[in-house]
């Protein structure tokens, strides 16, 4: 890789609609979903990403058919199951983002023992974005910080950029080089929007239940030929 990436986020979009397109259910898509994840990950470990994000469920996703939430978090809670020894025989690291508390009693269990148990891998981490949206985690952020100055442990004037990014779910995770979508649609859905600041983003028609490692490197790929700016010039970037 030309370009160093240490951060890939994906919307794992199309489950639904690939499920419809093929005359199943659309809990089918899902299912098949879990399969392009598995390859994704071990794809991304083999290629040496320090982190890579999976948005799973946001704030919003709530609001759909109960059933459809319900076997979503069943799902969820069956795969780390029978995922966490292959996941820790890989090296890679679980960690979640989002509001945890609000989820089901036996999804959350399992969410902590998966923490608990690869918590001493050092390959790729993976953070799953579940019951999570961009503006809940600002909005949490912002409480944790109300919460300092309360306690007189920060002055508001000492608050910066900074001062955000180290009250975030996860500040040890850098912000996203690469955002990829799937499924075709053109929008971020309220996704890591403080670190998408400066994130290349990439938008591909593949369904997610189709999606593999081999799409993963092919846009790596396209990457690598991106001029990322930060503000600066061309001609400052290409001189530096």
């Amino acid at each position: 890789m030309e370009k160093e990436i240490k951060h890939i986020a994906i919307i794992m979009d199309g489950n639904g609609r690939w499920a419809q397109q093929h005359g199943k259910e659309r809990i089918f898509g899902h299912l098949k979903g879990v399969d392009s994840a598995r390859d994704v990950v071990k794809g991304a470990n083999a290629l040496h990403i320090p982190y890579l994000t999976l948005y799973a469920f946001s704030t919003e996703n709530w609001n759909r058919p109960t059933e459809e939430v319900n076997y979503l978090f069943e799902l969820m809670a069956e795969t780390f199951l029978k995922e966490i020894e292959n996941l820790i025989r890989d090296n890679i690291r679980v960690v979640f983002s989002g509001r945890i508390d609000t989820l089901p009693e036996a999804t959350k269990k399992v969410i902590l023992d998966t923490i608990e148990k690869s918590a001493h891998c050092t390959g790729t981490t993976v953070n799953v974005a579940i019951s999570y949206s961009g503006r809940a985690e600002l909005a949490d952020t912002a409480k944790q910080i109300a919460r300092q100055v309360a306690e007189g442990k920060l002055n508001p004037e000492e608050i910066d950029e900074q001062t955000i990014c180290q009250n975030l779910y996860h500040p040890e995770i850098p912000d996203v080089d690469l955002m990829i979508r799937t499924a075709g649609d053109q929008r971020i859905s309220n996704f890591l929007l403080w670190q998408l600041a400066y994130a290349e983003l990439f938008f591909t028609p593949v369904m997610w239940p189709e999606f593999r490692r081999e799409h993963l490197a092919e846009i790596i790929e396209q990457f690598s030929h991106r001029e990322r700016r930060f503000g600066k010039t061309g001609e400052q970037v290409r001189s530096h």
